[in-house]
């Protein structure tokens, strides 16, 4: 019997690979629309910088304008969102979530994630920061690039190996990877949030999509992190109990908020907020824009937006921390989102954790604030999305060196540990709420149920008929 001839079998493998024209049309797409979905990103990110650019503009001039802007745009907000786009409400993570729940029918992912719902998410968010209202673009992100990616499967032929739910993965990533500046992030963020099955053959693919998306930002942006470079001194003992009081401070302070913020939009209690929000959400939203109105003015402009300009200050040391700032952009942050306005939570959270750490290190006396600032970011963040090691990876590519690694890691699992004894994972259950918009399926109609030829003989009425009928 003839043996085959390994280095034949070999020459067929990459003849195949190299003239199989479907599977290259398919990665040349799939590369294509990456990139499309890292400069959509990328337009965003100009977008949300001119919002806020602006409002700054309107209350430095007019300190009283917010009074009257705020709850104005908030409610037009809403109304557009319940309106014409209630799948952009919210963050946009948890809408790609549901998308990628395999109870979800193809057709019906329309609901979660299009190409109509990242352009109304990119609007709808840029107003909502041009309102001054406390949010993100990094989740949005998330929705925005998600449908750009999944828009790719009505192109891909039927031999290209990747599936919707790997395009959907993949799109997700590839906004954390272009909003951030961090390539790892995303690729970890898929990892870690959306996916949990990963695709063997096109695994790679869909790796070198995401990061040719946060790319598409490096190219525009150079590579810069986030908020800077956070430099960190030598480091020693002196740092473990400041550090451990961190991790737990952040994983408390975040593990309620995850559990504040699960229980308003479920809207199950009775009191009399979430009767109003439930029978009058307009007038409701209004309320919340006046409500962080007021706590813009009361912290000085501080709580408005993103927090991404107050923290970028208190890292490079021009401004310290106002004593309630911590608390002011909590409560600015958790009304946002009960408004029901789209907006994300990342970049909240790195403000809130920043400050949080910022505080502790005055407390303790410890001389690098810098550190337990980084600390807090790291530890808020990780305990609100319950999402430790993107949550590792962004902060870590903000550290100016790598001697804060290990403590970075430590404090994240830690905070995510407590906030895990405090609420489910805040995402996967923002994704069951999304998943119950799926309309009901139609009932089938029953079968006619035939007499049985075996049936007991009915008797004979017996008495007045009529008054059988009616006793």
């Amino acid at each position: 019997m003839k043996k085959a001839d390994p280095h034949s079998d070999v020459l067929k493998a990459f003849k195949s690979e190299l003239y199989d024209w479907d599977l290259w049309l398919g990665r040349t797409l799939v590369l294509a629309f990456a990139a499309l979905a890292g400069l959509v990103v990328v337009v965003f990110t100009m977008m949300s910088e001119w919002a806020l650019e602006q409002f700054d503009h309107i209350h430095l001039n007019f300190w009283w304008a917010p009074l009257i802007w705020t709850p104005l745009c908030t409610a037009a907000i809403v109304w557009v969102t319940r309106r014409y786009f209630a799948g952009t409400s919210g963050s946009g993570i948890p809408q790609v979530m549901a998308a990628l729940d395999t109870s979800v029918p193809i057709a019906k992912r329309g609901l979660f994630v299009s190409v109509r719902m990242s352009i109304a998410k990119m609007f709808l968010t840029t107003w909502g920061l041009l309102a001054g209202l406390s949010l993100g673009r990094e989740g949005p992100s998330v929705q925005i690039a998600a449908g750009i990616m999944h828009h790719a499967r009505r192109y891909l032929p039927a031999r290209t190996g990747v599936s919707s739910h790997g395009l959907l993965m993949a799109g997700g990533a590839a906004g954390i990877a272009a909003a951030f500046n961090t390539p790892l992030g995303g690729i970890m963020f898929a990892i870690e949030e959306l996916s949990r099955r990963p695709e063997q053959r096109s695994s790679g693919l869909l790796m070198a999509a995401i990061v040719l998306s946060g790319l598409m930002a490096v190219s525009v942006f150079g590579n810069s992190t986030y908020f800077g470079v956070i430099k960190i001194d030598k480091l020693s003992m002196a740092l473990l109990l400041p550090g451990l009081l961190v991790a737990v401070c952040a994983g408390l302070a975040g593990g309620l908020f995850a559990r504040l913020v699960l229980v308003s939009l479920r809207g199950v209690s009775h009191d009399r907020f979430t009767i109003w929000r439930r029978r009058k959400p307009i007038w409701f939203a209004a309320g919340c824009g006046l409500a962080i109105a007021v706590i813009g003015l009361v912290s000085f402009g501080g709580t408005y937006g993103t927090g991404y300009n107050h923290t970028k200050d208190m890292l490079n040391g021009v401004s310290e921390t106002q004593p309630l700032y911590v608390f002011l952009k909590y409560i600015a942050t958790w009304i946002t989102v009960w408004a029901g306005v789209p907006g994300g939570l990342f970049a909240p959270a790195l403000s809130i954790g920043g400050a949080l750490g910022n505080d502790l290190a005055t407390l303790t006396q410890y001389a690098n604030p810098a550190t337990l600032i980084a600390l807090g970011m790291v530890g808020f963040l990780a305990a609100v999305t319950q999402a430790p090691l993107t949550a590792f990876i962004i902060v870590m590519e903000m550290v100016d060196g790598h001697a804060l690694v290990l403590s970075l890691i430590a404090c994240a699992l830690i905070a995510s540990g407590i906030s895990r004894l405090l609420c489910k994972p805040l995402y996967s259950a923002l994704a069951e709420l999304q998943l119950k918009r799926l309309p009901e399926p139609s009932p089938e109609p029953q079968a006619v149920q035939q007499p049985s030829e075996q049936a007991a003989p009915v008797p004979p009425p017996t008495g007045n008929a009529s008054a059988q009928a009616n006793p």
